[in-house]
């Protein structure tokens, strides 16, 4: 019985011996089946990640193709508004779809004109002439402004304007006024070729850097510079004047004539020369704080030109007319789109339609927020809605009691 009771005992210890085996066995068993499980849900979840990266890879070519289609369209739009720009054709159809009636040509821009075949051949002048014809417009005026403005360069302006003339001339401050003279030359004589009879131009400055009277302004400095100033430009005066076209400076700020004071400083030295006139542009006078409507009563004379172009001048306590070096949207005083500006353009209009002026009211167009397509389609209704038709008769002719002088004579006591 007692062999038979340790028996016991011991198979009591074997039983549990093997039952803690088993649950050893068993919790091992579990914890394959959750690795397993594990690697299941790993592989599955790997198998959905590969899935996500899959589609993120298809994503990124779909984008990748909208990428290239979008840069091949921008190429393509900005190929196509290169074309439209590129041509004398494509611009003048441009504007002639905007409404305007003429244009404005820059003779420095060799793709609207050759300025070489215009001074020497009066059938290339006629094919711009038809050129623009096609299109139901005019040419107002050829302009020589960077031209010009190289006849008379200080030596602080010279790297400045290098780039202004031909490739051949820069660095050469003699042969880059050389150069600029005879594109004058040649000017005068495309402006016959094609019938105008004005032109716009820069007068240069050598005066310029000194405007300012700080250091003091040694004596007879400004005299001599307007002095070498008119020597330049007599020549020119005179060849403009055998092709019966008048020069007309713009009066701009950076300019030896940039007021009605320097203008006359320079026509006096120019022997009051009858082909030295002026191209108003109401807006450099707003930046400087001129009375740009007074200006057209006193020069109204010499006014051949007319710039139609908006500025505004908001000085404050930081800064005023110089406008502390900043960049234009932050001046004090900048460009602005017509009717966006401070010009009172009904004044100036009336004005000029009261003195006479029968030239072009040009669009010139800046502005440091607005685009210069939006500019570009509100301007040529802004000019339509400000052009005066001059009336022919006075207004109170219906009242007109048809007398004669005689009859003055009795009604004034006068025998």
């Amino acid at each position: 019985m007692s062999e038979s009771i340790k028996n016991i005992e011991n198979g009591e210890k074997f039983v549990k011996i093997s039952s803690d085996n088993f649950s050893s066995i068993s919790e091992q068993v579990d914890g394959v089946f959750k690795k397993v499980n594990d690697i299941a849900q790993s592989s599955k979840e790997q198998s959905l990640g590969i899935d996500e990266v899959n589609k993120a890879i298809h994503l990124l070519e779909q984008n990748n193709q909208r990428t290239t289609l979008v840069a091949r369209q921008s190429s393509e739009i900005s190929k196509s508004l290169q074309e439209e720009f590129n041509s004398l054709d494509n611009i003048a159809k441009w504007a002639s779809n905007l409404g305007y009636k003429g244009v404005q040509i820059p003779s420095w821009d060799g793709r609207l004109i050759d300025l070489d075949k215009a001074s020497n051949s009066k059938s290339y002048c006629e094919d711009i002439k038809g050129t623009l014809s096609k299109h139901n417009l005019e040419l107002t005026e050829l302009s020589t402004h960077l031209q010009g403005q190289l006849v008379a360069v200080h030596p602080a302006y010279d790297i400045a304007f290098d780039g202004f003339a031909v490739e051949d001339v820069r660095g050469n401050p003699k042969a880059r006024q050389e150069w600029a003279v005879d594109q004058m030359m040649k000017a005068a004589k495309a402006s016959q070729n094609l019938g105008l009879t004005a032109h716009a131009t820069f007068s240069g400055a050598l005066a310029w850097p000194f405007v300012y009277p700080w250091p003091q302004r040694p004596s007879g400095l400004v005299e001599d510079a307007f002095e070498e100033l008119a020597k330049r430009w007599k020549p020119i005066l005179d060849q403009f004047d055998n092709a019966g076209v008048d020069v007309c400076y713009e009066i701009h700020p950076g300019e030896d004539l940039h007021d009605g004071i320097t203008y006359e400083m320079f026509l006096e030295r120019v022997g009051n020369h009858p082909r030295c006139c002026m191209l108003y542009d109401p807006s450099h006078y707003v930046l400087q704080h001129l009375d740009y409507l007074s200006n057209i009563d006193i020069y109204h004379e010499k006014i051949r030109m007319f710039h139609v172009k908006d500025a505004e001048l908001n000085p404050t306590g930081k800064q005023g007319v110089y406008s502390g070096f900043q960049p234009w949207l932050q001046r004090a005083g900048r460009f602005r789109s017509l009717g966006d500006g401070q010009v009172d353009f009904k004044s100036v209009f009336s004005k000029l339609s009261g003195y006479g002026f029968d030239g072009w009211a040009v669009l010139e167009w800046e502005c440091c927020i607005k685009s210069p397509e939006q500019g570009a389609r509100e301007g040529s209704k802004f000019i339509q809605d400000h052009i005066i038709e001059v009336t022919e008769k006075a207004f109170d002719d219906f009242a007109d009691s048809g007398v004669d002088k005689e009859t003055n004579k009795k009604l004034l006591g006068i025998n």
